[in-house]
């Protein structure tokens, strides 16, 4: 992964707002019960390299996840992700929609053919290259997910599925959260088996706090209910400290 590309090239602009927030909503959230944290990896915007016999080939997904990692594996900082090397594809890989990207993402534009080289499309490497279990986008100009998931050899769109996944495999579901977040009122995030949105990093912090504050509450009340007992003991004529 050193000797490949970490950056996009022949690319202008970068990502909006959303494309960056959405992302770390998704990583922040994203805690599989049943694998440690060297278990899994996420990565956002990140070169995935799909093909050793064209090792330069690459797509680039807005978010993925990879999970059953060797535990003894010496973790590292990854530049790239690459799959003949890792030796495990993404679980599940997300797209944010846009007007740019939007057919490309729904796999309705066709391979681009030049001379001497057919390289495959994007839905192409995740259906085909990758084999990719959960595929999901997500528009935010109309709050929609799009479920696919692979059977057999082909994706297929999940219908009625009320803009929620469950992923046996990791425990954990995906679906679309409505509250306030980074100036939006709509997100993908990942809830437990329970049902319950899991916190973000944010919202953790606020939780520990407000335990520690309750903690000191409590305390600071049977303190105060301690020393009334005692004053009411002492004007009862009894010596509390005896």
């Amino acid at each position: 992964m050193y000797d490949l590309p970490d950056e996009e090239i022949g690319q202008p602009g970068m990502p909006d707002i959303f494309h960056i927030w959405q992302p770390r909503l998704l990583d922040e959230t994203f805690r599989p019960p049943n694998y440690g944290p060297r278990e899994y990896f996420t990565a956002t915007d990140m070169n995935v390299y799909y093909d050793v016999y064209h090792p330069r080939r690459n797509k680039r997904p807005d978010w993925f996840a990879v999970v059953g990692l060797p535990k003894n594996k010496k973790p590292e900082m990854r530049l790239s992700y690459v799959i003949w090397q890792e030796g495990i594809a993404p679980l599940i890989i997300v797209e944010l929609l846009s007007p740019s990207t939007r057919k490309e993402d729904l796999g309705q534009t066709l391979r681009v053919v030049k001379t001497n080289d057919k390289e495959p499309t994007k839905w192409e490497v995740y259906e085909r290259y990758l084999r990719v279990p959960y595929y999901v986008t997500f528009s935010r100009y109309n709050d929609e997910m799009r479920i696919f998931q692979l059977t057999g050899t082909r994706f297929v769109e999940l219908s009625n599925h009320k803009d929620k996944l469950w992923l046996p495999e990791i425990e954990l579901g995906l679906g679309v959260w409505h509250g306030a977040y980074a100036g939006e009122e709509a997100w993908l995030r990942w809830y437990d088996q329970a049902g319950q949105w899991l916190p973000s990093q944010e919202e953790s912090i606020n939780q520990e706090r407000q335990r520690a504050e309750a903690a000191e509450a409590k305390a600071a009340r049977a303190e105060a209910e301690a020393a009334r007992l005692a004053e009411r003991l002492r004007q009862l004529g009894h010596d509390p400290d005896r």
